[in-house]
């Protein structure tokens, strides 16, 4: 691990032979009380055949208390068969180099199928030796510990592996794959005794469907954020039923100024703030924020949002230019200059995306990435931009969604506003963002707090800001 803080952070490609804890020990002594409770109930599996689930907000080491868990079921459930699936080949990737540099695993224990469509290119050099042993999957099926996609999963069910060959199946990022994907790993598992675990965040982005019809039959809708609306998984007034629900709440990742928001808006105001101090604290005096020690600054453009012939993407030369302007005074500073890997641009529309690539290759800071809220979901960077590209202030309409398109969504923007760790830079139109719920309490919050920049703000901006004062006076 690279700090303690992260916790989950860096790989070096190492494998150490690590001594064994003791059962009622844990493999990583430095999970916090909600991950160790969360490990212990899986572990005792009180709630099997029901599904239990880990509801890990952004930040709060989800993943390591996947990891721990999966070592203690295969270290003290010796009759164990462990499946873990996720929908995406880098998460599941991310799983298998974090069961081998952990080095308490046989290597022989260990296989990571691949769909014989992957190219092995795309395979990260250290799982080879993993993915040689999936590749027979009959074979691979009879490893203790076995990672794929839930996709391709379908494969076991192909060759005749029969219900309940696997004890436990372990679904990580399970709010992003739909209710029939998850359905494929949950397959195996005997309905009298097997356990499920679904790791994730109903509050952040759900699967992509782009069927239309798909989604209004509620394919949109994962099995993870459909269980959490059922009863048995609400939050009570006494909290959730803890054998089935642990919630972390320990954030390792953002300043906590960065936290505040979201953690109201989206987690009933429970995240705790856990961060190494050294890091996010490394830009509270960047010389550009208009409050220091409050790494946040919404910059307000009145811009124009444009359309090239009949392309439908959307995209604002001036909120362009101004991202631009920050990445330079922010990685060509004379002091401790910001490293282009460690920046992050997201924008809502692909064209304002290749707009801004091109700008930013002009300057030499083509090592910045940019991309869409979907490309940022499970990443962390240092510094966010967030470009909003929509400005068309003379439509008077309610719809929202025509009036700001991908911003309207909450799920993104609760995304968006929890990838940085140490600076949050917000560049967009206040008097069309206002008109949604979620981008009103950020404009109202930076603008209390001193850390708004820019074009006049709307009025209603400024008359909540008197109105706070008079609350606090009062």
């Amino acid at each position: 691990m690279k700090s303690k803080a992260t916790q989950t952070k860096g790989t070096d490609g190492r494998v150490a032979c690590k001594a064994i804890p003791s059962k009622g020990h844990f493999f990583n002594p430095d999970l916090n009380p909600r991950q160790r409770e969360a490990v212990m109930r899986i572990l005792e599996g009180e709630c099997r055949p029901t599904p239990y689930v880990l509801f890990g907000p952004p930040g709060t080491g989800k993943t390591i208390t996947l990891i721990e868990s999966i070592l203690q079921v295969y270290h003290f459930l010796p009759s164990s068969r462990v499946l873990v699936c996720t929908p995406s080949n880098s998460a599941a990737d991310l799983i298998c180099i974090r069961l081998h540099d952990g080095g308490f695993l046989d290597a022989a224990s260990l296989a990571r199928v691949n769909a014989s469509c992957r190219d092995n290119e795309s395979i990260p050099e250290v799982l080879r030796p993993y993915s040689r042993a999936g590749e027979d999957v009959r074979h691979a099926a009879f490893h203790r510990i076995v990672v794929s996609t839930c996709s391709s999963a379908g494969m076991f069910h192909n060759i005749g592996i029969k219900v309940g060959h696997f004890t436990h199946v372990f679904l990580d990022e399970a709010g992003q794959a739909t209710e029939p994907e998850s359905l494929i790993p949950i397959g195996f598992v005997s309905e009298r005794d097997g356990q499920i675990v679904l790791a994730g965040d109903p509050c952040q982005l759900g699967p992509i469907v782009k069927s239309k019809l798909a989604t209004a039959y509620g394919l949109g809708v994962s099995l993870l954020e459909r269980l959490m609306a059922n009863p048995l998984y609400c939050k009570h007034d006494w909290g959730y039923n803890s054998k089935l629900v642990t919630k972390l709440i320990y954030n390792y990742r953002s300043h906590e100024a960065l936290l505040t928001l979201p953690s109201k808006l989206f987690y009933q105001g429970e995240l705790c703030f856990k961060a190494q101090k050294s890091v996010v604290e490394s830009l509270c005096q960047w010389k550009t924020l208009p409050k220091k020690g409050f790494p946040l600054l919404f910059h307000g453009v009145r811009g124009t949002e444009m359309r090239e012939g009949k392309n439908p993407s959307w995209f604002n030369p001036m909120e362009a230019v101004q991202v631009m302007l920050y990445c330079c005074q922010l990685s060509k500073k004379l002091y401790n200059p910001v490293n282009a890997s460690d920046i992050g641009i997201i924008a809502p529309y692909r064209k304002q995306c290749e707009k801004i690539r091109v700008l930013l290759g002009k300057v030499g800071l083509s090592d910045i990435k940019v991309g869409s809220v979907e490309e940022f979901q499970g990443q962390e960077f240092l510094v966010i931009i967030l470009s909003t590209v929509r400005s068309n202030e003379s439509v008077q309409s309610d719809d929202l969604q025509s009036l700001l398109g991908f911003l309207s969504n909450p799920k993104r923007f609760n995304v968006a506003v929890t990838r940085p760790k140490a600076l949050l830079l917000i560049v967009g139109n206040p008097h069309i963002l206002i008109r949604d719920q979620c981008f009103r309490a950020l404009l109202q919050y930076c603008f209390i707090n001193g850390a708004y920049v820019g074009c006049d703000p709307p009025p209603s901006l400024r008359h909540s800001q008197i109105a706070t004062a008079e609350q606090r006076s009062a």
